[in-house]
């Protein structure tokens, strides 16, 4: 498969601070490729340096066989970016809006593109709307219709469902994976580990390094522990308890908590022997299929 991305060493400070700490990472044509990670770890640095908005202080990248540097205004017209705030115009409309970047990129005949985006996104009916009277979710698919309306090879979304209600997040994704069939490459960011799993391969990151770079099968896989999900009537106590008084990794996800083990029948006879000794009741438990946030956190803990 070709390679649409190609980033070596890549390094950028911000003062003090290193936000990108020598990556190095690939994205294959016609991939959803993800950076996953938490806000720090270098997630928009790195967008923002392969769309030409930073220079790298050292390090090597190249979009579609262009070096980044030396060849970036051949690079532009190949790629579209979506940020964290994209700057919709409130007071036009939706079709005004796309109109709009329809001339910044210099695309004179924009209706039948136009007209094709909309009806993607799902937007047609409302196309007469102001933007600024959109829900969050129809504004995020405005701004994804702007973003394709030159036809860019490669799309880089930095965080696009971050604020996004759950339905409109699901249906951005299928909108995303619908893209692929008419070949464009996607690098996305997100904090959201459940996202991940939708991406063909992802690099998990943070403060500036990548922890892992695989697809999320394979990285779920690389964790060799027994993954059970615990509920008992207090769970921040029992999650306090067994982060207190054990090496197990342990994640609390609302009212159950998450404790990655190696030996499951040795070591969840402690678990229940430490809780109970705490007047702690267990009163639901099972194995469960290893998640990405399990490995996250067995990555973070190995790190520090």
């Amino acid at each position: 498969m070709e390679t649409a991305i190609e980033i070596k060493n890549l390094v950028k400070h911000f003062e003090d601070v290193k936000a990108v700490d020598g990556i190095s990472f690939d994205v294959k044509k016609n991939e959803i490729f993800g950076l996953v990670g938490p806000d720090g770890a270098g997630k928009t640095t790195i967008i923002r340096i392969l769309c030409g908005l930073f220079l790298p202080d050292s390090g090597t990248a190249a979009i579609l066989g262009l070096d980044l540097v030396k060849q970036i205004n051949k690079i532009k017209n190949q790629i579209g970016y979506l940020s964290q705030r994209f700057s919709l115009y409130a007071d036009l409309t939706v079709d005004e809006n796309i109109e709009f970047f329809a001339d910044i990129h210099g695309v004179k005949k924009y209706r039948q593109r136009r007209n094709e985006l909309l009806e993607f996104t799902r937007l047609t009916d409302f196309r007469k709307f102001l933007a600024g009277k959109l829900s969050g979710g129809m504004k995020q698919k405005l701004a994804l219709a702007c973003t394709l309306i030159h036809k860019p090879q490669i799309i880089f979304l930095d965080e696009p469902t971050t604020g996004v209600d759950p339905v409109s997040r699901r249906d951005f994704w299928k909108i995303l994976s619908n893209l692929l069939k008419e070949g464009i490459t996607i690098l996305v960011s997100t904090p959201y580990l459940d996202e991940a799993e939708r991406f063909n391969r992802i690099a998990m990151m943070d403060k500036g390094k990548i922890l892992m770079f695989d697809t999320p099968a394979n990285i779920r896989s690389s964790l060799k522990k027994h993954v059970v999900e615990i509920i008992t009537p207090d769970i921040r106590n029992s999650y306090k308890i067994i982060k207190e008084n054990t090496n197990f990794e342990v994640q609390l996800f609302g009212d159950r908590l998450d404790a990655a083990l190696n030996n499951y029948e040795k070591e969840f006879e402690e678990l229940k022997t430490l809780l109970n000794n705490n007047d702690i009741e267990i009163t639901d438990i099972r194995q469960k299929p290893t998640s990405l946030e399990n490995v996250f956190i067995h990555l973070l803990k190995n790190e520090k």
